[in-house]
């Protein structure tokens, strides 16, 4: 029982740490080795996927140097690894650590697969309490913060993983001679764990993009706080996860029914990934907690008996299609995340990809054979499940109050209006910099603040609500317009209270990621509104987003209705360019003329100008600025509008 709790313990503590260099890794692959949507998405693709491929050698190195020997080695580059990252300077530098991590964790699967024939209860700590953790830092990991406390606790975590590691190990399945002595504590691994450690790359990459996501459950409660299809902030929006996590963990650790009643895991699971494929924000929180519950219960029905093996012949084979097994299920991992998120630049239909994975891991687990005469867990169920729940219901509790805006005293004579494609959080370093579009944002002391390129729970993307977090930075409130799918498009935040959201879905037009436009109306008190849209045009390969201008021209002019009007965003054309000109025009002016020519792309050497400000006739621009930052790899627009006299 000792070593089962060791062993299981160690294998949450390896899976925790290496979720941590996959958040790394991950957004490294489209801001460091290539740019998304310039570097040909196959090329990223195959750099991904080849370390995944790479790791399939795993198993014929353990078999013949020994697990235990590859077991250690990997566990401390791992550690390593981990730390560093903490420390990197961003760029190169990072990419190569988190990817030297990232190798090192496989190679740490492949070894620990030959000496455990249980990783069900490990695997479900280790995802639980990853998302635990996720919601208590507020969707920031410890890699990002780099604080003293960060720090520690990192440190912590992998001094205990690695005595854990280095622990005297089981007997046989390639530790040690064929011939060495093993007591009844250290018997060799028995013959099953294949179905389960191939189960756990897909189990990741659905935990980590649907059931176990804080991001996407805080997004999921924005969308039903709003209640008309457009995300705002809402109150308490991590308090989904508790909820999910226990079921998870309860369905995880406790035995699985018989006959037929073995299928409510792998029903709730597909239902939950076909909600999730419908790209509804109103159906995230039913997505959410479906897969969480079919996940824990697929799991489960793959836990063995763990009887012992019959000899130390067929002790090797079982831990040679154990290491197999999760090798290739790391690569169906890499595979989905690939096929997934490559969808936005390539331009396929990607809805498929979660449900196919969902439909793997149920058959999987489905056509397992029946645990017979099941051994008492490592951790009771029951108290597993309460003690990692309590630690995810700390984020509620520990979540900033949601910033309200208010009519100050009397309407403005001015706004400050800031236009800023934020890169998903990611500066030039290929870091996420929250601090750093803070400070250039708050340098403005903007009234309104339209965001482009917003991720809020992209697994691809480390799993943050940027926005949010953001947000909370700036002390305003947002509110959200989808446009890939219900995590990814454009916001708007402000100081003043608004109302009316509308969002338009802006035809395609060959371009591969969706667009919109996203208009709401600012109260300014004493019967003053201004109306403020902001977009993101998605030009076609080779052209111009002529469609998409003049689409979001007649939107923003219908809606105003003769108001005051301002649109502005990342428009991905220059000025006097066709697309340029459909926004003049439909009669509105360039804010931003009298600093031009004022180049916003890239951040580091700008040359484009792309990122615009357009107002109505009736409001007068002043103080045109592109403030120079490297928090994202566009620059900022600022203007101050003068309103017309009532």
């Amino acid at each position: 029982m000792r070593y089962r709790q060791l062993t299981t313990g160690t294998l949450a503590l390896g899976v925790l740490l290496l979720i941590d260099v996959l958040r790394v890794w991950l957004p490294g692959i489209i801001t460091i080795f290539g740019q998304a949507a310039s570097t040909p998405a196959e090329l990223m693709g195959a750099f991904a996927l080849g370390w995944f491929v790479l790791a399939m050698g795993a198993p014929t190195v353990v078999r013949r140097v020994g697990a235990r020997p590859v077991t250690v080695v990997a566990a401390v580059a791992l550690a390593v690894a981990r730390l560093a990252l903490t420390a990197a300077p961003g760029g190169r530098t990072q990419l190569w650590l988190a990817t030297a991590g990232l190798l090192a964790g496989l190679v740490w699967l492949v070894g620990v697969a030959a000496d455990t024939d249980r990783p069900v209860p490990g695997l479900a700590l280790g995802f639980a309490v990853n998302a635990a953790l996720h919601a208590v830092l507020d969707t920031v990991d410890l890699v990002w913060r780099g604080d003293w406390v960060a720090w520690l606790l990192s440190a912590v975590a992998v001094a205990v993983f690695l005595v854990g590691t280095a622990q005297p190990g089981r007997g046989g399945a390639g530790n040690g001679p064929a011939d060495a002595p093993v007591g009844p504590a250290e018997a060799p691994a028995g013959p099953g764990g294949g179905r389960a450690w191939l189960l756990a790359g897909p189990a990741l990459l659905l935990a980590g993009m649907v059931a176990l996501s804080p991001a996407l459950a805080r997004t999921g409660m924005s969308y039903l706080v709003a209640g008309d299809g457009v995300a705002r902030s809402p109150l308490f929006g991590l308090a989904p996860v508790p909820v999910a996590v226990a079921g998870f963990l309860c369905a995880a650790l406790t035995g699985p029914p018989r006959g037929w009643g073995r299928a409510y895991g792998p029903v709730a699971l597909l239902g939950g990934a076909v909600l999730f494929a419908l790209d509804r924000g109103d159906l995230l929180l039913p997505a959410i907690l479906l897969a969480a519950v079919g996940l824990g219960a697929c799991l489960a029905l793959t836990d063995d008996t763990g009887q012992p093996a019959a000899d130390t012949a067929s002790a090797g084979t079982s831990a040679a299609r154990r290491g197999y097994a999760v090798a290739a299920g790391m690569l169906v991992f890499a595979l989905g995340a690939v096929g997934y998120y490559s969808a936005y630049d390539l331009g396929y239909p990607n809805a498929a990809v979660p449900v196919v994975v969902a439909v793997l891991i149920a058959a999987v687990a489905f056509t397992a054979r029946a645990v017979v005469d099941r051994l008492p867990g490592p951790f009771p169920p029951l108290r597993a499940a309460a003690v990692v729940t309590a630690l995810a219901l700390l984020a509620p509790v520990l979540a900033d109050e949601v910033p309200v805006a208010s009519n100050r005293d009397g309407p403005p004579e001015r706004l400050t209006v800031v236009a800023y494609n934020i890169r998903m959080g990611f500066g030039l370093d290929g870091r996420f910099d929250l601090a750093g579009l803070a400070e250039v944002v708050e340098r403005q002391r903007p009234d309104v603040v339209l965001l482009s390129e917003v991720d809020r729970a992209w697994l691809l993307n480390g799993g943050h609500d940027t926005l949010d977090l953001l947000a909370d930075r700036l002390g305003m409130p947002y509110v959200f317009g989808p446009a890939a799918d219900p995590v990814w498009g454009d916001a708007v935040l402000s100081r003043w209270p608004v109302d009316d959201p509308r969002t338009l879905p802006l035809a395609a037009v060959g371009a591969p990621t969706g667009a919109q436009a996203l208009a709401v109306t600012l109260d300014l008190s004493d019967g003053v509104r201004t109306a403020v849209v902001s977009t993101h045009l998605q030009p076609p390969p080779g052209k111009g987003p002529v469609v998409q201008a003049r689409a979001v021209a007649d939107f923003a002019t219908r809606y105003a209705a003769g108001r005051p009007l301002v649109v502005a965003g990342d428009l991905n054309t220059e000025p006097g360019d066709e697309a340029f000109v459909e926004f003049t025009k439909a009669g509105l002016v360039d804010a931003l003329a009298a600093a031009r020519p004022l180049a916003t792309s890239p951040a580091d050497d700008p040359r484009q100008q792309i990122d615009h400000i357009f107002v109505s006739p009736g409001l007068t621009p002043g103080d045109p600025v592109a403030p120079r930052s490297t928090a994202s790899d566009h620059l900022p627009v600022a203007v101050t509008v003068t309103l017309p006299p009532r």
